[in-house]
């Protein structure tokens, strides 16, 4: 069996690629990886005996993209995307990007003949926007507020329509807010609700630009790379036309982030958080959902932590060596 990576040089993607080698899926013995820029290949997934390519792809260049069909991977993860930040702000790469080269990617899968992989796309709660439900069902009608959230839900329709065509396998996962995401900030909205955190673990000051009592929904990137590698074997006939699956996650407002920060590593760490208010990304954020009911995934055996007492030891755990304070 062969794996695709699409935005496997981001974060959850180096994570899910490197996951293959230390947890290997029986019968993976192939895997590539692209993006904008090459990705490493991990190495663990060397030492586990897979063989693994490394390759540049710009969903924009649809040879590219029809060359990469044309290798008939068995599965298919989709994660490249201009996140919502960029996208708000550059309209016209958002759409090129996001939408665009989604679909040119389903058509090149359809092009191909007796072909049908596993495509597991990565959507967003983006796709949701006020006014909605304190919990959010995971039938929800989408109503996106922003141009990312308009991207992503129209994704999610064709991910269901190629695959009711029978033109491959889908199954779109909507992330909540991957929390916390080390390296550097990137250009999401949602950025802060990392570096609030991110930053102190490591002894420096962090920017929190809205107020303590907004509440969002976020899961690890542990969690993350877990739904991931659900989806690539999940049954999907449970599924039936309904294609996405809102992930579990857990639902906090950034006081309770703080105070949880502060239990894990003290009140030093908390003072680190400095208040400058964003009109532009509070207005952002304001839209955005805060509660799910996410019982058809979690039914469906999907899994995240329920604290964020364990969101920040994951991280702890997995970016600092198990080591808090300054580097």
């Amino acid at each position: 069996m062969k794996a695709l990576v699409i935005g496997a040089a981001g974060m959850v993607g180096t994570k899910l690629a490197r996951s293959f080698g230390t947890d290997p899926v029986p019968g993976l013995d192939g895997l590539a990886l692209v993006d904008v820029v090459a990705p490493a290949v991990p190495a663990e997934v060397t030492a586990a005996g897979i063989a693994a390519t490394s390759g540049v792809l710009d969903l924009r260049d649809g040879a590219a993209v029809a060359a990469v069909a044309a290798d008939r991977p068995d599965v298919i993860f989709h994660l490249a995307a201009i996140v919502s930040g960029e996208a708000e702000a550059d309209f016209e790469k958002g759409y090129a990007v996001n939408f665009d080269g989604t679909r040119t990617l389903f058509e090149a899968i359809r092009a191909q003949p007796d072909y049908c992989p596993r495509v597991v796309f990565t959507s967003s709660i983006a796709v949701f926007g006020a006014p909605f439900p304190d919990a959010i069902p995971d039938a929800y009608h989408l109503t996106p507020l922003t141009s990312y959230g308009t991207q992503k839900a129209m994704g999610e329709l064709l991910l269901a329509d190629y695959s009711r065509r029978g033109f491959f396998d889908g199954v779109g996962i909507r992330l909540p807010t991957i929390c916390i995401r080390p390296g550097r900030p990137n250009k999401a909205a949602s950025g802060f609700f990392s570096g609030i955190l991110r930053e102190p673990l490591v002894g420096q000051e962090a920017v929190l630009p809205v107020e303590d009592d907004v509440r969002h929904w976020h899961a690890s990137p542990r969690a993350a790379v877990g739904f991931l590698r659900h989806a690539m074997t999940l049954d999907t006939a449970p599924l039936g036309a309904r294609r996405s699956l809102t992930m579990p996650g857990l639902s906090a407002t950034v006081g309770e982030q703080i105070e949880a920060l502060r239990r894990v590593a003290g009140d030093k760490a908390a003072g680190l958080i400095r208040r400058v208010p964003d009109a532009t990304i509070r207005g952002i954020v304001a839209g955005w959902p805060t509660r799910f009911d996410a019982a058809r995934a979690t039914g469906l055996g999907f899994r995240a932590e329920t604290s964020f007492d364990e969101i920040i030891a994951a991280h702890v755990e997995d970016e600092l060596g198990g080591v808090i304070g300054p580097r």
